[in-house]
């Protein structure tokens, strides 16, 4: 079991978060002291590195932007070499609250894979539509293959134990909505298991989130597309063992 006094690595990806990620990562550091951050500067224009490293983080600098996908795996590849047993995403914008990630990182004693979930029961976050239809849909597939009851699987506010970090090295694809959902499918095929706890979310701090109605029925066309290739995606192990 993971000695819950072990440094946590926080990882942090972020494109041109420069007016948010300084005041994210001093929120973070002052939340607990064994938590330290690394912001993934993901091919970001403008002076996010520099603003983040003056926080107080350790940045990794990526030479062109990769997505949250490519970002993350990064960071987990830092993890695993620096020998980090636990690990947990936290947005940039502001928008994951530091003083839920401890009730986030909780969840690893009971599983590889803690969701941040921000349709618990806690807090007023609210999304309509064809991206509320989404959401739903994608939460009852994908609890029916981990064994367990799950209500937002495409948040990213998720911490990972040795186990689940050692997975994400080896798989955590970079196309949108595969560092959630894909690698979360890919991550229970795999054995691990998944919780959640309930979490609120707060309003990004600078800039718009990309929503609205036409972004909303973008979101779901490419949801499902999404979890189709997840669902495609399973490991050659486990399809020898069917034919077996």
């Amino acid at each position: 079991m993971t000695n819950v006094t072990d440094p946590v690595l926080v990882i942090m990806p972020a494109w041109n978060e420069s007016a948010n990620v300084g005041n994210t990562v001093r929120e973070v550091l002052a939340a607990d002291g064994e938590y330290h951050v690394a912001v993934v500067d993901d091919g970001s224009t403008d002076d996010t590195a520099e603003v983040a490293r003056a926080a107080g983080a350790i940045v990794l600098t990526l030479p062109y932007n990769l997505g949250v996908g490519g970002a993350m795996r990064a960071g987990f590849t830092y993890a695993q070499r620096k020998g980090y047993r636990r690990a947990i995403q936290v947005d940039a914008d502001g928008q994951h609250d530091p003083a839920d990630i401890s009730r986030v990182l909780a969840g690893l004693e009971q599983a590889d894979i803690s969701i941040g979930a921000r349709f618990a029961d806690v807090g007023d976050y609210s999304v309509r539509g064809p991206r509320r239809w989404a959401m739903i849909v994608l939460a009852k597939v994908v609890g029916g293959i981990a064994g367990t009851r799950l209500t937002d699987v495409t948040s990213g506010f998720r911490a990972a134990n040795e186990r689940a970090i050692a997975q994400y090295v080896s798989y955590y694809p970079a196309e949108y909505l595969g560092d959630t959902l894909d690698s979360l499918v890919a991550s229970v095929h795999a054995g691990l298991t998944v919780t959640q706890v309930p979490v609120a979310m707060r309003p990004r701090a600078h800039g718009q989130p990309s929503q609205g109605p036409i972004g909303s029925a973008v979101y779901l066309g490419r949801s499902v597309f999404a979890l189709t290739l997840a669902l495609l995606r399973r490991p050659r192990a486990t399809r020898k063992e069917e034919t077996a």
